[in-house]
Order: C-alpha cells, then structure tokens, then sequence
C-alpha cells in the first residue's frame, strides 16, 4: 500500500507542477487580450470544457467530474488572468 500511496503522491505532484506551467500560458496570453471580454472568451470556454470532458470518457472517468474539476480550475485562472491584464492596463496608462 505504502508503494501505491507514493506513485499516487508522485502523480499528483506532476499534476500540480502541470497546472504550475498551464498558468504561466495563462498569464502570458492576458498580454494578447485587447479587453476583458476577451480575457472571459465564454465560447471558448464552453468548447475547451467540452473537449475535456471528451478526453476524460476517452479515459474511462467521469465526464460529469473532470468537467466541473476543470470549471473550477477555469474559472480560478480567468479570475488570475482578469487581474494580470487590469494591471498591465494600468501600466499602460
């Protein structure tokens, strides 16, 4: 079990380093937005959460789980995204 727990914690480690890098894209595309409504991009979302949720039934898990997982996460970094392009606007001025 001890050896189960380990690969599970390596795992997740690599996951969170993963989310680590996404967020860096993340603040890095808030540089291409010309205004808010950009950095929300509604459509965009509906379709990459929908993409997720096609990866995650390829993978045997549940659509309904890995959607809202990555809704979350989502709507987290559109909230980090929004406040890195308002500053950069401010620098801006």
């Amino acid at each position: 079990m001890a050896e189960i727990r380990a690969e599970i914690d390596r795992l997740d480690r690599q996951v969170i380093a993963l989310l680590g890098q996404r967020y860096a894209y993340v603040k890095a595309a808030a540089r291409f937005k010309t205004s808010e409504a950009a950095v929300q991009a509604p459509d965009r979302v509906q379709a990459m959460l929908q993409q997720r949720r096609a990866w995650a039934e390829a993978e045997g898990l549940n659509g309904d789980a890995i959607e809202t997982l990555y809704r979350n996460l989502v709507n987290h970094f559109i909230a980090e995204e929004t406040n890195h392009w308002q500053e950069s606007q401010l620098g801006e001025s």
